[in-house]
């Protein structure tokens, strides 16, 4: 397939989408969470990309308008790299339009493990150590020293990640679609982003059930015996439990209070802790 190299994107719309990057946590939902943000970012580049054509617009927004969820400081890179896509998309006809997405998912858990660990784990400990020893000793640098510490590098993260990830997007784009290895990067990163909630129903959804059957030595609980079937059966039927309401067209509030129901039952009853 023939590449079209033309640029449709300025500095300013990249800047644009970097101001309003940082909406990317103000707007966030239990339903999708970081969705309305990283939609809200990529408006000023979706409109000069499509513009005229209100059925593309439309159509992209909604698809950026699927569950996103990263470290915030780190957000920028994918949007750079949805930026490119989407670039490319308006460009060659017959772009795959899935592997926007497919993209984006990919990177969330990489790219959250990194950011988590350094931003959470590490820098801001490093400046609330710094921070809160000068602010004891009533030095007004210190609630200062702590918002520079941990911003700047912050806010340099941030403006540099949307550069090099639209870059970095746009050349390896332009690469993988000549060799023709977008659509193994495709199923790839589809592969990579199924790995990725999987792993999130083992870690972070938790069902315990103490009750147990029988009696004396002999006594289980029913906990041991689902775990014997398949380790974290629960969780798991819980999960798909809950993909099968949102199929069915429940809201995220409703399931949110049914949740919260099973929960004080289970607690109550005693067949939940």
């Amino acid at each position: 397939m023939k590449m079209k190299n033309s640029k449709l994107i300025t500095k300013k719309d990249l800047m644009s989408t970097f101001w309003r990057s940082f909406t990317m946590e103000w707007a966030w939902n239990y339903e999708r969470q970081s969705n309305l943000g990283y939609s809200f970012s990529m408006i000023p580049a979706l409109k000069k990309i499509y513009k005229g054509d209100t059925a593309k617009l439309s159509s992209a927004l909604k698809r950026h308008l699927e569950f996103f969820n990263i470290t915030p400081w780190l957000s920028t890179f994918p949007l750079g790299i949805s930026i490119a896509m989407e670039e490319q998309n308006k460009l060659n006809e017959d772009f795959d339009e899935d592997s926007i997405n497919n993209v984006k998912i990919a990177l969330m858990g990489p790219m959250s493990g990194i950011g988590d660990s350094f931003f959470w784990g590490t820098l801001r400990v490093i400046a609330t150590g710094i921070g809160t020893s000068l602010a004891l000793q009533g030095n007004i640098l210190g609630p200062i020293l702590f918002l520079l510490i941990f911003n700047i590098p912050a806010i340099i993260a941030r403006y540099y990640g949307l550069f090099i990830g639209y870059n970095i997007g746009a050349s390896f784009i332009d690469k993988v679609q000549k060799t023709g290895l977008m659509d193994k990067l495709t199923y790839g990163a589809s592969v990579l982003g199924l790995g990725v909630v999987g792993a999130m129903v083992a870690t972070m959804v938790t069902i315990n059930m103490p009750m147990k059957i029988g009696s004396g030595a002999d006594a289980s609980s029913i906990q041991k015996i689902f775990d014997g079937i398949v380790p974290g059966i629960l969780p798991l039927l819980f999960t798909l439990f809950i993909f099968w309401l949102d199929k069915k067209g429940w809201k995220a509030q409703y399931i949110l209070l049914l949740i919260a129901a099973i929960g004080i039952l289970g607690a109550w009853t005693g067949l939940l802790s």
